[in-house]
């Protein structure tokens, strides 16, 4: 039996233990969480590092995902970013881990921003944080609302590298459609 098709996540109502203000955030990542784990959920894994007309590849990415959740929030919470995720950032543009490890971290990174979400106050969505070695000034709520925003540029991206791979896949040889026929 097929699953029931649901509203988008922001339609589904209030998630409890979010802030209120903080609800588009947690709202646009699951959204993006559901939408990845549905997109690559028959994947062909020989395709993951291939990049059509020289765009990023799926794998890059799902890399891509949890590493900048990664970064963002933790500018957020006022740190700065530890030598091991320096080394993430430059590992994103190089093939890495397989489809399942890119999934698993990426739903893993997704959770462990929506714990952040619930112990976050409204009361520090203004608060200053720096972002880089420059130190740049943002506020918590930039970083956190860029976070969400960040990741669906990039799960618009990937839905659309996918299905040029799959459809260069299932197609090739095929003759060009004329008219939609």
């Amino acid at each position: 039996m097929k699953a029931p098709i649901l509203p988008e996540v922001w339609l589904r109502g209030p998630l409890p233990a979010i802030p209120s203000l903080l609800q588009p955030v947690a709202h646009a990542l699951l959204q993006a969480r559901e939408e990845v784990m549905g997109l690559m959920e028959e994947f062909p894994e020989e395709l993951l590092w291939e990049r059509p007309a020289g765009v990023a590849s799926p794998g890059f990415h799902l890399q891509h995902l949890s590493g900048v959740l990664d970064r963002l929030f933790t500018y957020a919470r006022g740190e700065s970013l530890d030598q091991g995720q320096l080394e993430a950032l430059v590992a994103e543009v190089k093939p890495g881990p397989g489809l399942a490890e890119l999934l698993k971290r990426f739903d893993h990174q997704v959770d462990l921003a929506l714990r952040q979400l619930e112990t976050t106050s409204e009361e520090e969505l203004t608060q200053v944080r720096g972002v880089g070695r420059a130190r740049i000034p943002s506020t918590v709520l930039g970083l956190l609302f860029h976070g969400a925003e960040h990741t669906q540029r990039h799960n618009g991206q990937l839905l659309v590298t996918v299905k040029v791979l799959l459809g260069e896949k299932w197609h090739s040889g095929n003759p060009p459609v004329k008219d939609g026929v």
